[in-house]
Order: C-alpha cells, then structure tokens, then sequence
C-alpha cells in the first residue's frame, strides 16, 4: 500500500549554522522532499552562546539553499521561544517532529519543544541521536538528559554504545541505520591538483587528522605515534579548528621534534575546501580516546580514503579491519603500528578499492526508511 504523504517537521542545525549536524538535517529535509512529503526546518536564532562556544563563528556567510524551507525561529537560551515553537508545532500538527540530539546542553530547549508538540496527541517526536552521555561531563548531564530523552516517542541510534546508554533513561522504540555518506563534499580531486591547491608537494605522502580538535579526539596520542612512525617523505596534516588549547598542542609538537613533519590549518575547512584534504592524503587517522560514531568515517567514504580509527564506541561497526581501514588500540603504539601497516605494499590502494562497495551500506534512503519504520510503530 503506498504511503500518504506525511508532514515532516525538522527541528535541530540547518543553514546558517555550519558543520556536519546541520549537513544532516537537510540532507534527510532532501530524502523526504524527494519522498514527495511536506517539510519543514526550523533552526536556531542563536545555538550556543559566545561565552559558550569554543570557536571562532558559528555560522557560514554561503546562501541559504534554494530547496529547502528553512526558518530562524529557536534560541536555546529563551524560554519564549521554545513555548512558540512548542505552540506552533502543535497546532500545525506535523506527522513527525524530528529532532537531532547531540549534547545535554539542548536538552531543557528539545525537551521543552517536544513535550509542547506532542499535546495534540497526533504528532510523534522522532529523534536521530548522536550521544548520550556527552565527551565533556557537566554534573547537570543526567538531569538534562532525563528531560529530554523521556519526551522523546522513538529514536534512531548510530551505534551499539549509545543505544546501551539511552536504555538507562527510556524504553522507548529504537532502531538502529548507520551513519550515512557525506555526500554534499562533493567528489575526489586529482591528487596532484589537490595538492596544488592546498600549497602542498604532491611528491610527498600525507596523512590527515581531520576536524574540530577537542582533547577526547586524541591529536596528542596521534603526535606520540608519529614520532615513533617517523618516515622520509611522509608528512601529517592537521586539518580543524582548536577548541582545546592550541598551546598545549604547539608544545606537544615542538617536544617531539615534529615542526618539519606536521603541517597545521587550524581553522574551520568550509565545505567546498574538504574535498582536496580528503584527495591529497593517502589515509586519514581518528585516534579518538572515546567515540560514539564519526562523521569523518563517512567522509573517508565519500572520498574512498582509507581510514585508521581506534576501538572506541561504535567506529569498529564503520570500519571493517582489514578491508578499508585498519582498527587498533587507542594508544600511541597501536596507532603507530597501523600506521606503518597501511604504508605497506598496495594496502592503500586496496582499501581504497574495497570502500567502493563497502560504502554502499551507507545511504540517506536507508536513514529515512528506518525513521519511517519507527514512525510507523510508534504512531
């Protein structure tokens, strides 16, 4: 039997807010449109407040895109809003209100919203969560977390870890669709033009740690591993911007003698940048100390690099070892030993060619089918 057509409100990161959470939002605003229902995103008037965000802008001066719907109406920070919201929600009575949750700090805003929503008894909140407990712990985790979570009618969890840890604060329905391909980077550069663009010798080898660095991402342990992996003619790039403290990492750098190996762009890479890192690095490392998924994963398989990431949280359940990418111990001489293993013989070339038919277990379609699913258990 064919499906009505449903109404789709998004509720979470969209244009102007920058990064990979608001990339998903309208990405899954693009599979449902497509689907030939009615949707809507309503994002934020203000996300983070300064003195609590760790960068250096929130938001991309790029147009707003031209197919989607897309309004400014929440701040995390104003009750008002989230009784506005939560009011209109209810009265246009959308099929599904879906939501993306990250970080207990949305919870009382989220909370507030879905619980407003969901008193016209039609709509169903449906939350496409990213974590639990958060990387960076505040005594206010479990309360905010409580909050939300409990006024939430089904979820779509990315990996094992956190549908373990969702299960301390609700029964409701979860179902589990791996993280989907960033595929909004667009496609792999000639590698030589790749480096041209990015000011780099194409003779060279590189190996790229990509994305916000945060202390949990492990860039010290990845620094320790390549002193000991320290090779002629190969080179790391550090690619994102510092929301640790840049010093700490200049030092770690400078001890380890590694001026001449490590080439740092610490700043936000905007979108149309990402595809040259992605063709001028032979591999990717994620040496992360504690992770749930990464978005970065689905990069590499945008782009076909093979990718290194330790086993922590779900990114084994990405990345099969051996076939793309080599899995290994968050410390600095697993990640040293896998980085000696990937430069051996025609491994990268390999893994490259394996993720051509690897990354087709990862599609908005299949995202959007499982929401669908749930949809359909919990209305």
């Amino acid at each position: 039997m064919e499906r009505r057509r449903l109404k789709v409100a998004i509720v979470g990161p969209a244009h102007p807010y920058r990064g990979g959470l608001a990339v998903i939002m309208e990405s899954m605003a693009r599979e449902f449109r497509a689907r030939g229902y009615d949707v809507d995103i309503l994002t934020f008037t203000l996300q983070y407040p300064a003195l609590l965000f760790p960068g250096k802008s929130q938001t991309v001066t790029t147009p707003a895109p031209a197919d989607l719907a897309i309004r400014r109406v929440l701040s995390t920070i104003n009750p008002l809003s989230w009784w506005r919201v939560g009011r209109e929600l209810r009265r246009a009575a959308p099929d599904i209100v879906l939501m993306k949750y990250w970080t207990p700090f949305m919870a009382p805003c989220f909370g507030s919203v879905a619980r407003l929503a969901r008193g016209n008894g039609h709509s169903r909140v449906i939350c496409q969560i990213d974590n639990v407990e958060p990387h960076e712990h505040h005594l206010s985790d479990a309360l905010f977390n409580r909050y939300f979570l409990r006024s939430v009618d089904g979820f779509v969890y990315m990996s094992e870890q956190v549908h373990g840890e969702l299960r301390a604060y609700t029964s409701a329905e979860a179902l589990f669709a791996p993280h989907p391909i960033f595929e909004n980077f667009g496609h792999r550069v000639e590698r030589t033009e790749a480096c041209r663009r990015l000011g780099l010798d194409a003779k060279q080898r590189y190996a790229l740690f990509f994305g916000l660095i945060r202390d949990y991402k492990g860039l010290d342990t990845l620094l320790d591993a390549w002193s000991a992996f320290r090779r002629e003619g190969h080179k790391l790039i550090v690619a994102g911007e510092f929301y640790a403290s840049r010093e700490k990492y200049i030092a770690h750098i400078e001890r380890l003698g590694l001026g001449e190996d490590v080439i740092l762009h610490d700043f936000f890479v905007p979108d149309a940048d990402v595809k040259n890192y992605f063709s001028a690095a032979d591999c990717v490392v994620l040496p992360y100390k504690t992770a749930t998924q990464s978005g970065v994963t689905q990069i590499c398989y945008n782009f076909c690099t093979p990718v290194i990431v330790t086993n922590v949280g779900g990114l084994a359940e990405i990345v099969p070892d051996g076939r793309v990418g080599y899995v290994c111990e968050p410390t600095a001489e697993g990640v040293a030993d896998a980085l000696a293993r990937i430069y051996e013989g025609d491994t990268l070339a390999r893994f490259a060619e394996a993720m051509v038919e690897e990354r087709k277990r990862f599609s908005w379609a299949a995202m959007c089918d499982t929401i669908e699913e749930l949809y359909d258990r919990v209305k």
